[in-house]
């Protein structure tokens, strides 16, 4: 009699392409995705440009780290096409070697990049999308290959249905699928750790982001200025560092608000910080999914964000869990409502206690369901 051969078929292969794991929405993404599917079973790759000293997420052990070495800035147009054709062929030499069933960019000059570079290679390529589109700087290059490129993709995946109506409008062509961040929970703490400081009776309104144009703090500081007064035991805190750090701090001590308003920077312990506050706001101009807020209703925080073109409006049920304020970037609504809330705890109280239903909403067990859709071609 013939043996019947009872090899298994290889598993799957995940190969991850990012420019860095050095902090941010779409690293972190990165290195949680790799560590679940290296955990079933899948092999896992992850391909960044920069070097590994720069990481701030740490990868599973049994995930493979592959480093290009192709970050360096480029000094003009001809250096930077030379630079980025470099890069597609030192990511298509690793392709090649690898043989992944999947490549998977992460964000929109790296989804370019492996949809370039897996050409005729047999391997299914996901393009994703971190932040929605009009709030991107890019080159007019990157935005003409962008419109090449994604319709060759096998799936484009967007945050938020907004970013995905974007897409369908300016990238036809581009086979398109929603996913979301998945909230991570419990939060895991890391490095630096910022304790605190002793409440001794104060509220605290907090806030998360990079110090950056885009996360409105500048809107935050002038509501927060504005109602200042009337809440003489409140405190705002803004965890986070960026470029704007100058600029904000000057606004706080324009107001005369440098004991009420404190940017305490970054800190890899949030979570504790979320557990010391009372109330969560989101200041953006515009956002892609915002982990912070998530991570804050997990936490037990009623919040206030701006409902700004995509993001917040796709967590938050207004007036259930947490409240949108309208129109954005409108410093004076925002005073309103985080007024309302700050002086009435049985309303805080009310919403929070609705807004840990995120944990259920964007389980882990969801969000990596309809990855294995993606992945697998359903």
């Amino acid at each position: 009699m013939s043996k019947v051969s009872s090899s298994m078929p290889p598993a799957p292969h995940l190969l991850i392409v990012i420019h860095s794991l050095s902090g941010g929405g779409a690293e972190r993404v990165a290195a949680d995705l790799s560590a679940y599917w290296v955990r079933r079973g899948y092999r896992v790759s992850v391909a960044t440009q920069t070097q590994a000293d720069t990481d701030v997420y740490t990868l599973d052990p049994s995930v493979q780290r592959i480093v290009l070495g192709t970050a360096a800035a480029s000094s003009g147009r001809l250096s930077g096409l030379l630079a980025n054709l470099r890069r597609v062929w030192k990511l298509r030499r690793v392709i090649r070697k690898q043989r992944p069933s999947v490549v998977l960019g992460m964000m929109t000059t790296a989804s370019i990049l492996a949809i370039v570079a897996a050409r005729g290679r047999g391997c299914r390529v996901i393009a994703t999308e971190h932040t929605h589109p009009p709030s991107q700087e890019l080159s007019g290059l990157w935005l003409r290959l962008r419109r090449w490129a994604y319709p060759q993709a096998d799936k484009v995946v967007a945050l938020t249905s907004g970013t995905a109506a974007w897409l369908e409008q300016h990238v036809p062509g581009s086979k398109l699928a929603v996913i979301p961040n998945a909230v991570c929970w419990p939060l895991q703490a890391g490095e630096p750790v910022l304790e605190p400081p002793p409440r001794n009776g104060r509220m605290r309104l907090l806030a998360v982001g990079r110090l950056h144009p885009h996360k409105g703090f500048d809107l935050l500081i002038e509501a927060f200025g504005s109602m200042a007064g009337y809440f003489p035991d409140w405190d705002l805190v803004i965890l986070g560092e960026g470029d704007d750090r100058e600029v904000l701090q000057a606004r706080i001590d324009d107001a005369g608000l440098g004991d009420r308003i404190t940017l305490a920077g970054r800190a890899g312990n949030v979570g504790q910080w979320y557990e010391e506050s009372d109330l969560y706001v989101l200041s953006s101009r515009v956002e892609g999914l915002s982990n912070s807020l998530l991570e804050a209703m997990a936490s037990g925080l009623a919040p206030v964000a701006f409902d700004c073109e995509t993001g917040p409006r796709e967590i938050i049920r207004d007036g259930i869990d947490g409240v949108l304020v309208r129109p954005a970037e409108d410093a004076e609504a925002l005073a309103a409502h985080l007024s309302d809330l700050m002086a009435h705890e049985a309303r805080r109280q009310a919403l929070a206690k609705r807004a840990v239903d995120v944990l259920d909403r964007f389980s882990t067990a969801r969000v990596m369901a309809l990855w294995r859709q993606v992945f697998e071609g359903r």
